[in-house]
Formats: C-alpha cells, sequence, structure tokens
C-alpha cells in the first residue's frame, strides 16, 4: 500500500467520522486531493454502526489513549417471564447467531424532514447512496404511561388521549406557532419578548396535558427555554411535517453509521484515497514549504492542509478526555409501549424524557426489524443523555428507572458507554483543524455546521458539497452531448415520447 500511495496531497483527513467525511466529500467533490486515513479498521468511528458480534469485541477491547469510546461494559441477561405468544425465545446464543442481522449505533441520530443534513443530502445528490424510514410515532410519557403525539391535523382529530375541546385547543396553538414572525410586530413577539416559551403556554390558557405534549415532544424544549427559540423549534417540528410520513422526523435504514460511508463513497468516486488501519505516526510543519509532512506507515507524505478527529494526530497525545455523552444500548424481545405504538411489529419510535423538574432530559430511540438495524421479534432501545460523570449507567438510571421499571420489556442485552471529548486543544496543533466530537443533539445540524465551517477555512473560495452529477448525465468524450436518454427525461416529457413513437408508427402502417 505504501508503495503505491502518492506523496502530495491537498487535503489528509484523519478519522471517518461523520464531520470528518463530509469535509473530505466537500473537497474531494470540488477537485482536491484527498487522502483519508483511520487506524480503526472500520469507517465511523464512534458515529458508527457494528453487528452484534463486532459490538461485544470493540467493548471488550482496552480503551485507546485517543479513542472517544471508553467506560463500555455489557450484560446478557436471562428472563424468567413466560412468553405469551408463539414467537421463539431469544436468549444470547440465538441473537450472537444472528449477529450479522444487526446494525448497532454508538451514535443514533434522527433526522428532521426540512433539517440541514435532508437539505444537504438532496442538495448534494448523495441522497442516492442512502435509504430512510419515516419515524412511527412522536412519543411522550403521561400519567406513566407512553403515548403517541398527535402529529398531523388528521392524527389531532384521530386521536383518543385528546378530548374535542383540547384537540380544537391544540390546533389553534400549533396555527399561530406556525404564523409566528410572518408579522414582526405582533402583540405576542412584543408581550413576551425576554419571557420564557412556558409563560407563552400558559397564558395560551391550554390544558396541562397540551402543554406537556408541547413542551416534551414537539418544541422539545425546557422550563427555562426562551420564548422565541421555544417558537423556533415548534416551527422547526412544524416545517418538517408532511414531508415524508406522518411524523416530521426519519431515520437511516440499516442504521447512521451509513451516512458517514455515504460521504466517503462521494469522496473516493471524484479520486480520494481510503486506508483504514493505518494511523499517523508524527507530524510536522515544514517551514520553507508550509506544508505538513506526515509519517505513516514508514511513508512521508505532505499535504497542504490537515484535518483530524479528536485525539486521532500525534500531537494531541497527552490531551485530557472528558465524559460528553452517556448511552445505554437495548435489545429486547418486546417493545415499549402499548399495542397501537407498535402495530404490525412497531417501526421507529421517538420518546424525549425528562427528570428533575426538567433540568435534565434523554432522548430514546426505538427500533424494530423494519428498519434493518435488527432481526424480526427484536427490538433496540437506544438512551442518550449528556453526561454527568464516568459512569454512563449512573446517568441514565433516572430514565432507565421510567422506562423499565414497570414495563413487561423482555430486555435480552443491555450495554453502558461514554462518548468523551477533549478537554482542550493541543498547542502543537496550531495548524491542523480538528472537528468537534458528536454533541448532544437530535439532528446533525451541528456537525454540519462544523463540517461548513473547517471546509470554509481550507477553501474559501469553493463551494460546499455542490451538487454531483447523475451516471447519466455524464458526457464521455466523443458522445453527442445533445443526446437526451429517454430514462433521465421526466415522467410527463417521456409519456409525450411515447406519444410521438406511436403516431408515428400508425402513420408509417397507414402508408
Amino acid at each position: 500500500m505504501s508503495d503505491d500511495l502518492p506523496e502530495q496531497f491537498d487535503l489528509v483527513v484523519i478519522g471517518t467520522g461523520f464531520t470528518e467525511s463530509c469535509i473530505a466529500a466537500a473537497a474531494s467533490r470540488v477537485g482536491k486531493s484527498v487522502l483519508h486515513l483511520d487506524s480503526n479498521e472500520y469507517y465511523g468511528d464512534v458515529w458508527s454502526s457494528f453487528s452484534m458480534d463486532a459490538l461485544c469485541a470493540r467493548f471488550e477491547q482496552e480503551a485507546e489513549p485517543h479513542s472517544s469510546l471508553r467506560n463500555a461494559k455489557y450484560t446478557w441477561h436471562t428472563t424468567d417471564k413466560e412468553s405469551v405468544t408463539d414467537a421463539p425465545s431469544w436468549n444470547r446464543d440465538s441473537v450472537l447467531a444472528k449477529s450479522r442481522r444487526f446494525s448497532l449505533d454508538l451514535c443514533p441520530r434522527i433526522l428532521y424532514a426540512a433539517g440541514e443534513l435532508v437539505q444537504l443530502l438532496i442538495k448534494s445528490n448523495i441522497c442516492r447512496y442512502a435509504e430512510f424510514r419515516a419515524v412511527d410515532h412522536v412519543c411522550m410519557r403521561h400519567n406513566g404511561e407512553i403515548v403517541s403525539v398527535p402529529c398531523s391535523r388528521s392524527d389531532v382529530f384521530n386521536t383518543k388521549t385528546l378530548t374535542m375541546v383540547e384537540k380544537r385547543l391544540l390546533m389553534k396553538f400549533l396555527t399561530a406557532c406556525n404564523d409566528y414572525g410572518v408579522d414582526k410586530c405582533n402583540e405576542d413577539s412584543l408581550e413576551f419578548r425576554g419571557r420564557t416559551f412556558l409563560e407563552y403556554l400558559q397564558a395560551q390558557r391550554v390544558t396541562e396535558k397540551i402543554s406537556s405534549c408541547v413542551m416534551q415532544a414537539i418544541a422539545m424544549c425546557g422550563p427555562t427555554t426562551s420564548f422565541e427559540e421555544g417558537m423556533q423549534r415548534t416551527q422547526r417540528f412544524l416545517g418538517s411535517l408532511g414531508r415524508y410520513g406522518n411524523t416530521p422526523f426519519l431515520f437511516p435504514m440499516y442504521g447512521c453509521g451509513e451516512l458517514p460511508q455515504c460521504f466517503c463513497r462521494l469522496c473516493a468516486v471524484y479520486g480520494g484515497i481510503y486506508c483504514l488501519k493505518r494511523a499517523v505516526d508524527d507530524i510536522a510543519l515544514d517551514s520553507n514549504s508550509n506544508e505538513f509532512l506526515l509519517s505513516s506507515a514508514g511513508k512521508t507524505l505532505r499535504a497542504k492542509n490537515v484535518v483530524s478527529a479528536p485525539g486521532y494526530s500525534p500531537v494531541s497525545k497527552g490531551i485530557e478526555l472528558k465524559p460528553h455523552i452517556s448511552r445505554g444500548l437495548f435489545i429486547s424481545s418486546s417493545p415499549l409501549g402499548n399495542e397501537e405504538l407498535n402495530k404490525g411489529g412497531g417501526g421507529v419510535n421517538l420518546l424525549r424524557l425528562l427528570a428533575d423538574g426538567g433540568a435534565r432530559e434523554a432522548f430514546l430511540i426505538q427500533l424494530s426489524h423494519y428498519t434493518g438495524a435488527c432481526p424480526e421479534g427484536l427490538y433496540i432501545f437506544h438512551l442518550t443523555t449528556p453526561a454527568l460523570s464516568e459512569d454512563p449507567a449512573s446517568d441514565l438510571a433516572v430514565f432507565t428507572g421510567q422506562l423499565f421499571d414497570q414495563s413487561d420489556a423482555q430486555i435480552i442485552f443491555s450495554s453502558y458507554f461514554t462518548i468523551a471529548a477533549q478537554s482542550s486543544k493541543s498547542p502543537a496543533a496550531e495548524h491542523i483543524y480538528y472537528t468537534d466530537p458528536p454533541t448532544y443533539e437530535l439532528d446533525y445540524d451541528a456537525a454540519i455546521a462544523n463540517a461548513r465551517d473547517i471546509f470554509g477555512k481550507l477553501f474559501p473560495e469553493a463551494d460546499f458539497l455542490p451538487r454531483a452529477p447523475d451516471p447519466e448525465e455524464i458526457v464521455v468524450d466523443g458522445e453527442d452531448p445533445s443526446a437526451l436518454n429517454e430514462h433521465s427525461l421526466p415522467e410527463d416529457l417521456r409519456a409525450q415520447l411515447h406519444d410521438m413513437q406511436r403516431a408515428t408508427q400508425e402513420m408509417d402502417i397507414q402508408d
């Protein structure tokens, strides 16, 4: 490999996480020579997805100094509960036997249907590399039960959890939120400026159930969230409704680990070179040429720019890592919630949990086999909260109690781990661009903003991920560029073309 590898690059990217892959794809797309390295044998780092065997093996590895994954522990559980169905019982051996049917995320996310990532995937045409499933239910806890939050107009009027008066109040409130900002001098924007969103809700005289519905699942905010931010979050929710499904959210088929690889594919299509299981041993800056000299696998590489994931670069050795996100990953043979939430074997359910009077929160994502993330008959529960300590199980205890203490969920496998972040940056890395670690957020907005910012500093005159043409749009030397491929035509023009061909054939027959 080292003998065939070029020695000069415009950009070397170290680490294949989501943000690094975005930057590599964007640079390659605008004609820059890119080398993408990762010391791991898999793509994605803490943004990756694993089979069951691979996840257990990853958890058993001793944490490397640069690794953002730490405090990992897992447990297999035997259930004493009798199965009330004819479905086969699950245990450690039967789960491991279907290891390759799992796609277990270290850093799961949900996408807003009109959010930054979906728009970027469409704009760049990277969407052709991925598949998505609409989230089936956005849920909340009410009176100790998990209930579905009505999202669409039909949901509001079909739900049995709200009275007719509450349904009208909710529709009136959501309509007001959707219209907010159109008139900059409306009374609400003036009266509640500088106050909280909760105060605004209380002033609307909505019921406690509607207030919980809006705060927990629609605006997804807390008691101290400002009026302006609460309105923005509500509008973001409403702006994504009706695009691809009954809820405003999407989830990637086969796990979120597919997304970094989508960007890596585009980078490779435009000439990016990939080397896994290859570390950078040393980095120095050539003062004469102002280029980086990277020592890797006994070969010296030259790069005009270097981007690195946190902790990957040799110059960041000794930098302390601190807990950033606490994660719980559970596999169960039964879903959470009632039968209404899990019709036909379930799909993707999203639940935001609150604790300490709304001061703390966690997101739960429940996946079924329809996502391609697990075998039929099993369910995955992803639980995520901001880290408070080096003990993820302790950080999540208040939320796992809400989920499992009075639930019939039959847990087969449970695991806890921490995603860490660097507490500071090495002064020796002054000219290296470091990406940020995964933040606690539902979508990918912060990661995309980080990628845009770094790319803009590297190549200020270049467009960030312009649209990549489809294969049929590419003109090969010697071809007639004016020739139309029938399959690339819009459906209405294709129909007109067929009508013209039929008319011509009929004229030939008559002649």
